[in-house]
């Protein structure tokens, strides 16, 4: 008896990544292991029917069963799959990065909408479709922020009463003076408020209207243009040693007075160039004195609150403005111009109450509350809204006691009257929210 011949050993490979080297031609039966093929020739190539760079993402999504798909993209539909209520269709939305599997069923859920944020834009260049021209569009809600802050600066509002309310420059000059002696005391209540407080500006300018002496025998004393020339520097210093820099501010004071004296006839300037070139008056002291002295607004004064604040509401983009200068430049470029002289003591009395430069009272801001200001501390205004609405339940509470009250003292039992007094207290209660 022949022994059995041994068959060769047979390569058995697990399904694994190794599967993709199959061959997958045909296979010649080898002797005595009739058709039998290997287990890697069983395994379809997977690989090959998905693309590269592309990934799968499977999210389920219950929608109803009528409601066409919402995208607009290529979408296969399983073949075998019936519709009806009960049954479940795939739906296979292929993009460019990912395939996306959606399952839809006859039950209906909406997915939670995204909250959409309020986009607030810069100014920006925009342009004419009628002419083509190139026009500097205004910020995104800037009047809603405009009205917001005249309420806050209005009697009894959060940033009333501010210095410059009182004591700002252009409410310093007497009005018992001369109209050109009230125009001097104006440009020289500018030239010492730089970088001064307009409290401590305002006792400067009060001693120099009050213990300047004549120039002269028999001349009055006080604030004018003949006695800043006559004075000596160091009675003048001495008098306005208050204000900051007043070294400097004594010498410009009397060569402006001089200035004025031999090329303007003892006037001041009447041009934003004329007063420009006097010593120590930049172009915010020029635009506010031609406004505040003559009466005619040429442009907008910019000092630091002005620019930090507007650069805080984002008005100027991203990058901001540079210096005043260019932040009046680019207001002046979209800003209405009846607003270019108000906005000064707008924004200068807000800056000296609420939005202050230190220490910014974002909690009292209606900016703040009402979601207008970019800048916002966001804890401060929690507390603030939190705050308001405390006192104003508070104020409700006591206002219902007291027409309950009103009630009961009075001994009211008829049911009309009754009726018209809980009327009252709901209407007065309506007001409280």
């Amino acid at each position: 008896m022949e022994p059995l011949a041994r068959s060769p050993p047979r390569r058995i490979t697990r399904a694994s990544s190794l599967a993709r080297f199959a061959y997958a031609g045909a296979v010649k039966p080898q002797d005595g292991h009739g058709s039998n093929t290997d287990i890697e020739d069983v395994i379809p190539d997977t690989t090959s029917s998905m693309p590269r760079g592309k990934r799968k993402r499977t999210t389920t999504v219950s929608v109803p069963q009528t409601a066409p798909p919402s995208a607009t993209r290529k979408v296969k539909k399983g073949s075998d799959a019936e519709v009806n209520n009960d049954t479940k269709v795939k739906i296979e939305v292929e993009s460019d990065d990912v395939v996306t599997k959606t399952t839809a069923t006859g039950t209906t859920s909406a997915m939670p909408a995204q909250s959409t944020k309020r986009q607030r834009k810069p100014a920006r260049k925009t342009a004419d479709l009628s002419t083509g021209e190139l026009a500097i569009g205004p910020p995104t809600g800037w009047e809603e922020i405009y009205a917001a802050v005249q309420s806050m600066r209005s009697e009894g509002g959060t940033a009333s009463n501010a210095p410059v309310d009182t004591m700002g420059c252009e409410r310093l000059a007497l009005t018992t003076a001369s109209p050109r002696d009230q125009r001097f005391q104006t440009l020289v209540a500018l030239m010492l408020s730089s970088q001064t407080k307009d409290t401590v500006n305002a006792v400067a300018m009060h001693r120099l209207q009050t213990e300047l002496p004549p120039h002269a025998p028999g001349a009055p004393p006080g604030l004018n243009l003949e006695n800043i020339i006559a004075v000596s520097p160091a009675r003048l210093n001495e008098l306005i040693r208050a204000v900051g820099f007043h070294n400097n501010k004594t010498k410009y004071l009397q060569q402006a007075a001089a200035i004025c004296r031999d090329t303007h006839g003892g006037d001041i300037p009447d041009t934003i160039g004329g007063l420009v070139s006097l010593p120590g008056v930049g172009p915010k002291m020029a635009h506010l004195c031609l406004s505040a002295a003559w009466g005619r607004t040429e442009g907008i004064g910019v000092d630091v609150h002005v620019h930090r604040i507007t650069n805080l509401w984002g008005w100027h983009g991203k990058s901001g403005s540079k210096n005043p200068e260019d932040t009046r430049a680019k207001l002046e470029s979209w800003l209405p111009r009846d607003r270019w002289r108000e906005i000064n003591t707008l924004l200068v009395g807000l800056g000296q109450t609420v939005c202050l430069p230190v220490g910014r009272r974002c909690g009292d801001c209606e900016l703040g509350l009402r979601g207008l200001c970019r800048a916002a501390e966001r804890k401060k205004v929690t507390e603030g809204r939190k705050l308001r609405d405390s006192v104003v339940l508070h104020a409700k509470e006591e206002t219902l006691i007291k027409v309950e009250e009103g009630l009961i003292s009075n001994g009211t039992t008829d049911e009309g009257g009754i009726d018209d007094k809980i009327g009252l207290t709901e209407e007065v209660a309506r007001d409280g929210t």
